[in-house]
């Protein structure tokens, strides 16, 4: 490569990662997946947005010919991989093994339903769901179908924990099911790559490929699990960390991914193969899971997720009508299938449903098949577009209809009432009453439609019937005001501290007032409860005392949220 070359890749690289984390950020502050700002960002620098307004400078910046070209697919393909590798790692085999029934048999009917209903629609109409002319009819419908069926275990696990459901009952058995489906899925994916018709592609004739596949299956969830049981304690023992143990997981996954592309499976499969013997040993350490984890997803999973919105152009090629029948066919079978398959285990009607919803999200699972297949030529441009937006549509849409299903609220965290300059650093007085009025003045200010001195003086008045002093220096004065349509919250720090009359006798250093609707649905009671299970850790109230900004203050509060 040019000196200038080089100069152009790192560019498109910095643009393209700074572009994809920044609203990557954005999706997750509006409690989105990252994937969907990921996207966005390649939507925006490529062909669709920036393509159409100034096309010079795309193809500067992301030419689809060169040394360039072939630089930036290499690493999306080793990014790739290696966001299998993670997937492959939090499947925890075991544990479908453990569930054993009903996680097999909800599974069971899980894929297989849908995966009929793929292939019957497939092979019944593939030029109007995207087969290409060269495509073999049995591959696209089996791809096609396997499309319909896949499930994103990391996506189910994200809402899952945000709902507070992973480690409940119904939690694990959606894990274990999706965690199957997933296995299930790329197994069969797999057989499709094997008998695909791509002469440039494969090294060994098509049974070979198959019956080597099979094997590398089954050694890999056998004696491959075992053998990297036996060895990770030495590795452990002498090896550095993180360095040596990251480095000894990347040299398997990669030599995985060289054995499964050799064989005529995209590398892919092998890390994914691999991670999954990975993950299984128990002397795997949650804190080495998540190295790996922050690794890849800081840097690899936002190149890849971006590079597909590069690719396509979702104004010229988009077809409204194939992404909806997809969507109908996807959603559809999946919940039919779900449903048919916990209502045999006598799961409760409104959890079934749920869990149904739960599996019907497609995520980043999708999106790679999908890609795979395009990149292979075994489905159109237009195809593979709709296959993006389903896998979007279903990821966003599972929370919020499990939410509604099982009539769950979605945690109040008293920072997200919280305004900049209702963070006040140093409280300037050094009495209860003094101090009550400060933080109503801090809040009033914000929002000056409300009576400082009318809402201080009925704070004041709660103070006296009954203290609000929490133990281990914490106070939350508050009260219900009418007309106020959501809750406001206002943080003071004490240098001194202020006597709120706390039941261990310590003064107040840490001061929250909270202003609640006056017939609120317990906004008052959950923000207290927040407070005081965030602050409850020393460690954290030790450190609100050197933070020198709001922004710190927030930063602070996400690490104890994440603890």
């Amino acid at each position: 490569m040019s000196s200038h070359e080089i100069m152009v890749m790192f560019l498109s690289l910095g643009l393209l990662l700074a572009a994809a984390r920044f609203l990557g950020e954005m999706a997750k502050r509006l409690r989105q997946p990252t994937v969907i700002g990921e996207i966005l960002a390649g939507i925006l620098l490529g062909p669709t947005v920036l393509g159409s307004l100034a096309p010079q400078l795309t193809a500067f910046l992301f030419p689809t010919q060169g040394n360039n070209a072939v630089a930036f697919a290499a690493i999306t393909t080793i990014a790739v991989a290696l966001f299998l590798l993670v997937a492959g790692i939090e499947l925890d085999f075991a544990n479908i093994l453990k569930q054993g029934k009903t996680v097999l048999l909800i599974g069971f009917f899980a894929i297989s339903v849908p995966f009929l209903i793929g292939m019957a629609a497939a092979w019944s109409a593939p030029e109007s769901l995207g087969r290409m002319a060269h495509t073999k009819p049995l591959a696209f419908a089996m791809f096609f179908a396997t499309l319909v069926s896949v499930s994103a275990l990391p996506v189910i696990a994200k809402i899952l924990m945000d709902l507070n459901l992973y480690r409940s009952d119904m939690g694990m058995v959606v894990i274990g099911v999706a965690a199957l489906n997933d296995l299930a899925c790329w197994v069969i994916f797999a057989f499709i790559l094997s008998i695909t018709e791509s002469p440039a592609r494969y090294t060994l004739p098509v049974s070979y490929t198959i019956a080597l596949t099979a094997l590398f299956t089954l050694l890999m969830l056998t004696a491959g699990r075992w053998l990297i049981h036996a060895v990770w304690p030495w590795i452990q023992a002498h090896a550095s960390w993180p360095s040596g143990v990251l480095s000894f997981v990347l040299s398997l996954a990669l030599l995985g991914a060289a054995f499964t592309e050799w064989i005529g499976i995209h590398a892919i499969f092998g890390t994914f193969m691999m991670g999954i013997a990975i993950g299984d040993t128990p002397h795997l350490r949650e804190r080495t899971r998540a190295t790996m984890d922050n690794f890849i997803s800081s840097f690899f999973a936002p190149l890849f997720f971006a590079s597909i919105g590069l690719k396509m152009d979702f104004v010229a090629n988009f077809d409204w009508l194939l992404t909806l029948l997809l969507l109908v066919l996807s959603c559809g079978s999946k919940i039919v299938g779900c449903l048919l398959g916990a209502r045999l285990c006598r799961m409760a009607p409104n959890e079934s449903l749920a869990l149904a919803f739960c599996l019907n999200a497609r995520g980043a699972m999708e999106i790679i098949l999908g890609l795979v297949a395009y990149q292979l030529g075994i489905i159109s441009n237009t195809l593979m577009e709709s296959v993006v937006i389903v896998a979007l549509a279903t990821s966003l849409m599972s929370g919020p209809i499990m939410q509604r299903i099982l009539k769950l609220k979605e945690a109040r965290r008293f920072t997200d009432y919280m305004a900049a300059k209702c963070f006040i650093k140093w409280l300037a007085a050094q009495e209860r009453q003094k101090t009550i009025e400060e933080l109503t003045n801090a809040i009033c200010t914000v929002h000056n439609h409300l009576d400082a001195s009318h809402i201080a003086a009925a704070v004041w008045l709660r103070e006296q019937i009954m203290p609000t002093g929490l133990d281990d220096g914490v106070a939350v004065p508050h009260t219900r005001v009418k007309g106020l349509n959501t809750p406001l919250v206002a943080l003071g720090i004490s240098e001194t501290g202020i006597d709120f009359d706390a039941a261990d006798g310590r003064p107040a250093r840490i001061i929250c007032l909270i202003l609640t609707p006056k017939n609120n649905d317990g906004a008052e009671m959950e923000i207290i409860a927040d407070i005081a299970t965030t602050l409850q850790n020393r460690e954290i109230r030790d450190q609100i005392f050197h933070v020198a900004s709001y922004t710190e203050f927030l930063a602070l509060m996400k690490t104890a949220k994440e603890r």
